[in-house]
């Protein structure tokens, strides 16, 4: 497709309007598509190709004509696309693959309003209609002498509802789904007589226009819903005889209105392998992450999503200390909702009752949906301590259950000045989610933008965010954007994130909330935006670098990131702007940072579409100072001045602090940006770097709520802490591993009475190297280098009888001096040790020499591993 792509953006498109090309007038000359992969999308007078496959597409064709074009069919007998022109009586229009157009009046079409519906079967045959039971033909087969002829009109033997048609190359059969009953039905279009196959399975229950239907090689009938954008697919149809059917849910399209579907019946449709771990079809989709593999194989369907109550925001850079602070409390008690023990939300008397509030004083329990998608119960689950962190005014959140879990959420923020500045697709991936799909639904067939997001423990959600404030005529203005600068400013807005496990389910919840807000006042306008071609499905900071899986919809070449970035959590952000190359429907990017804490970007592409805005953090540093009676003077997080090369777990960043203190004073460090537990139990020893006063415990707390403690002392001179695993021990006296851990924190003790505190904390991590043990032998001509081999520091122990100053230096196995790596000092009479940091040296042998001013010389060799 990206060849195809490229090639239609340099060239242009015809009109030439003529009766029959006999009549001498001259025509385009078109090439046909032949029997591409691609499927086509007729959207008024635009068309999109569809990749059915991702549910992907991009515009290929805009304005290809003054009126719209519909009943849109490929004809397997010419290669070209042809449909019927809406609008103007008696006229259809054949398309070709530079999107060339040939218009066509055929005098003896009887007037109808509209034929919608139309495909032409393996020998150049149209067949259309409109909305009545009559159908009409136009042979287009250009080898045929009847060719652009009207050959008459039939009456199908059943009235149907229907919106479109395809015809299925393995039996030359029209086959269809009717709206509201979702029956698939096949015709035999020479005598037309309908045949009922049943309800589709996996569309019953639905009432969707079903406007853009397809066929692949195999008789795979895809149906696409207008109003959600979800393909449909029901396999094998020609072999249906009983009304025993497969169909399933096949890929995440765009919603669309007014539209029409056509596509090489011939052509296949890559599938998805549910077992294999490979992206068969080329989505960016493995296994069970595909919506084709819903329910089959070894992928059930998930019906869970997450509750309000974890929802609501990300770190950014104006609340990231007060967030963090947020997040540790919730880690430090254990905090977990309880959906049981949640108040029951209720309908009262004036649900949708008209003019029972202010428009703007609704109560935010009032704009609820109640009895919408068969829950079993609805319950309160608003995390109320957002409103001290963020820009609501107030907030009120509700879960749907179904039994005990949760099928859906609603979260509604009033918010005073300013639409609310968390989105739930920004904030889920920094929370380390992926973005499986961007995409639109259509409520008043306005297209609002519809995310699929997966979890971190595999839940899959449908997610949709929208805001509405009043205009100066007291009505409603509803606005869908991506970007929240694409809001308009100074005004109060009610919010809107509701996220649910079924996209239908999505859609039934956001219309009934539109339905909720017209009893306070009426909806006079809708502003919308289109969602990013160009995403970041995941992203992740690490050790020096932004990692990012980008997926490509339009086929841009690179992107631009611009955005702030911050050194530490106490630095200032500062601006950064770099440019990308990217291949393919999904590539892999990776952005040299170095060592940050976050990075707030946005993501443009070449073509100028809407950009993608995204949040990536370290796991946050924190301070404690809860105690009464603790006053911090200083305190501040450094950043890491070197790469890590290390084999352990680093814990980036420094501490510098100084408080008054009667009890303790702290810091902590998350383990994950989301609080969320990890497991370092491949690790034995935590090793840090500290000085200052006094007494400092370093508490462990795990995922489960536990503490583990070990106290070590401190004073002004810097010393390396390696503490086992074992040190660690709870109330019980009972010892632990680094499994299951949350947050780590350092406090600072007091005895009772106001202490000045102080401390420097530096390279921390969790390592299995060990401490060295203490090198005590006197021989003048021995030096010992240990650890060794090193990754990432070591010390040389040696013992000189006189003291004085002393030259180190480090060569290469070739001999050649490294000259960063040259060290000079003084050393005592007696033991000495000189530390000796990698920093950046490549794996390999080493060899050093060490001269004292006793004329005293030390050499040997140091392994980099």
């Amino acid at each position: 497709m990206k060849h195809f792509y490229h090639l239609i953006t340099i060239l242009t498109a015809f009109l030439i309007v003529g009766t029959h090309p006999s009549a001498g007038i001259l025509h385009a000359q078109s090439e046909p598509f032949d029997c591409t992969y691609n499927a086509y999308l007729f959207q008024y007078n635009d068309i999109y190709a569809i990749d059915l496959a991702s549910g992907s597409s991009y515009l290929v064709k805009e304005d290809i004509l003054s009126s719209s074009i519909n009943g849109a069919a490929y004809n397997s007998a010419d290669g070209f696309l042809w449909g019927y022109v809406s609008g103007n009586p008696k006229t259809i229009v054949r398309i070709g693959k530079n999107f060339e157009t040939d218009v066509y009046t055929i005098p003896e079409i009887p007037v109808t309003n509209n034929n919608y519906v139309g495909d032409i079967d393996l020998f150049g045959q149209y067949y259309f209609r409109s909305g009545n039971s009559t159908y009409h033909h136009v042979d287009l087969n250009p080898e045929s002498p009847n060719y652009l002829q009207y050959m008459g009109s039939t009456t199908l033997s059943k009235s149907i509802n229907i919106h479109d048609w395809a015809f299925n190359a393995a039996d030359n059969m029209l086959y269809t789904v009717e709206k509201k009953t979702n029956v698939l039905y096949r015709i035999e279009v020479e005598t037309g007589n309908v045949e009922s196959l049943g309800v589709v399975p996996i569309l019953s229950g639905n009432n969707y226009t079903y406007g853009a239907v397809y066929f692949d090689v195999d008789g795979n009938f895809y149906v696409s819903a207008n109003q959600t954008g979800t393909v449909y697919v029901i396999r094998a149809v020609q072999n249906i005889v009983s009304g025993e059917m497969n169909s399933n849910v096949f890929a995440f399209g765009p919603a669309s209105a007014s539209n029409d579907g056509a596509r090489c019946p011939s052509a296949p449709v890559p599938q998805e392998d549910c077992i294999n771990g490979l992206d068969d079809d080329g989505d960016g989709l493995v296994d069970c992450d595909d919506p084709s593999c819903s329910g089959v194989a070894s992928c059930p369907v998930i019906e869970l999503t997450s509750s309000g109550n974890d929802g609501g925001l990300e770190s950014n850079d104006r609340l990231g200390n007060l967030i963090s602070k947020r997040n540790y409390k919730r880690a430090k008690d254990n905090y977990k909702f309880d959906a049981l023990s949640a108040k029951r939300v209720k309908k009262t008397s004036n649900y949708l009752r008209k003019g029972a509030y202010s428009p703007s004083a609704i109560e935010l329990n009032a704009l609820v949906p109640l009895g919408i998608i068969g829950e079993s119960s609805t319950i309160e689950s608003a995390p109320e301590d957002l409103l001290n962190l963020t820009n609501a005014s107030d907030i009120y959140a509700v879960d749907y259950l179904n039994g005990t879990e949760t099928m859906s959420a609603l979260m509604i923020i009033k918010t005073e000045e300013q639409v609310y500045e968390h989105s739930k697709f920004i904030c889920d991936r920094f929370l380390g989610a992926q973005l499986l799909s961007v995409s639109t639904l259509q409520l008043r067939e306005k297209d609002f933008i519809r995310s699929i997001i997966k979890q971190a423990d595999g839940t899959k959600e449908f997610a949709l965010s929208f805001s509405a404030r009043l205009n100066e005529q007291n009505g409603f203005v509803v606005e869908s954007h991506w970007n929240i600068d694409a809001y308009s400013p100074n005004t109060s807005y009610y919010n809107f994130q509701i996220w649910s496990n079924s996209v239908d389910n999505l859609l039934k919840l956001a219309d009934e909330i539109l339905n909720l807000l017209e009893a306070s006042a009426p909806i006079v306008d809708y502003k919308t935006s289109t969602p990013p071609p160009v995403f970041v499905k995941s992203a992740k900071y690490e050790r020096g670098a932004v990692y990012m899986n980008v997926v490509n919809n339009n086929k841009t070449e690179y992107i631009r990131l611009e955005g702030g970035l911050k050194r530490s959590e106490t630095s200032d952000s500062q601006f950064v702007g770099l440019e990308s190359v990217i291949d393919g429907y999904i590539d892999s990017v990776k952005v040299e940072t170095g060592n940050i804490f976050d990075f707030g970007f946005r993501i443009s592409n070449e073509n100028g579409d809407t950009p993608d805005d995204l949040f990536v953090a370290d796991a946050p540093w924190g301070l404690d100072d809860s105690q009464a009676g603790t006053q911090i003077t200083q305190y501040e997080v450094l950043a890491s001045d070197e790469t890590y090369y290390g084999d352990g777990y680093p814990i980036e960043r420094n501490i510098s602090l100084k408080a008054t203190t009667d009890s303790y004073v702290g810091v902590y460090r998350a383990l994950s940006p989301r609080f969320a537990a990890v497991n370092l139990s491949d690790y034995n020893n935590l090793v840090f770097t500290a000085s200052g006063t006094g007494t400092l415990e370093i508490q462990l707390i795990k995922g489960d709520g536990s503490f583990y403690t070990h106290e070590v002392a401190i004073n002004e001179e810097s010393e390396i802490f390696y503490l086992d695993h074992e040190l660690f021990r709870n109330s019980d006296g009972a010892s632990t591993d680094f499994s299951n851990l949350k947050v780590i924190q350092f406090n600072l003790k007091a005895s009772g009475i106001a202490e000045q505190k102080a401390m420097e904390l530096s390279s921390v991590e969790f390592t299995n190297t060990s401490k060295p043990a203490k090198f005590i032998d006197q021989n003048l001509n021995r030096s010992v280098v240990s650890p060794n081999p090193v990754t990432t520091t070591t010390s040389l122990y040696f013992y000189d009888e006189m003291g004085g100053e002393f030259t180190f230096q480090l060569f290469d196995i070739n001999g050649r001096a490294i000259g960063s790596h040259a060290i000079t000092g003084n050393v005592q009479m007696g033991q000495n040790s000189i530390q000796i940091d990698r920093k950046g040296l490549d794996a390999g042998l080493y060899l050093y020499r060490l001269e004292s001013s006793s004329k005293r010389i030390w050499s040997g060799r140091i392994l980099m591993k």
